[in-house]
């Protein structure tokens, strides 16, 4: 009765070393700390963490997009460190790549419409992050509709 006692307690401690050294596939988001605002809608995702301090890490999130391009508008502010955003289509083709900048509105490439991903790289980052990505509509110039 004690060797099967004995041999029970061991294939436990064994079962709990190996979970607390096992890979983390889901990693802590570097911005937990800092109460990130995301709106994540069909054709419209926004991006906002105030107040970061020292953040390093990979965040990551998926976005429907009904488009085939999407505009991004940039307003963050960087104390130190660096912010880099990039966003895959529905392909996983990068439409775009740049580092978050105080002002700046631009456009991503043309991709597949569909889920896209939007990936978000903080190396030693303090500041402020602020961006938004919207579906891209073209409307000619005098068409008010």
């Amino acid at each position: 009765m004690k060797k099967t006692t004995f041999v029970m307690v061991i294939s436990a401690l064994m079962l709990v070393a190996f979970i607390g050294c096992s890979d983390d596939k889901n990693p802590v988001n570097p911005l937990v700390d800092f109460q990130p605002e995301i709106v994540n809608n069909t054709d419209a995702f926004e991006f906002q963490a105030t107040e970061v301090v020292e953040a390093s890490g990979v965040v990551m999130y998926d976005w429907e997009n009904t488009g085939s391009i999407a505009s991004i508008n940039h307003s963050s502010s960087t104390e130190a460190g660096s912010a880099l955003v990039t966003v895959y289509d529905a392909n996983n083709h990068q439409v775009y790549t740049s580092g978050l900048s105080a002002s700046l509105n631009e456009q991503t490439q043309s991709g597949t419409s569909g889920l896209w991903r939007v990936r978000v790289d903080l190396s030693n980052y303090s500041g402020s992050l602020n961006f938004r990505l919207e579906k891209y509509e073209d409307t000619p110039a005098g068409n008010n509709q």
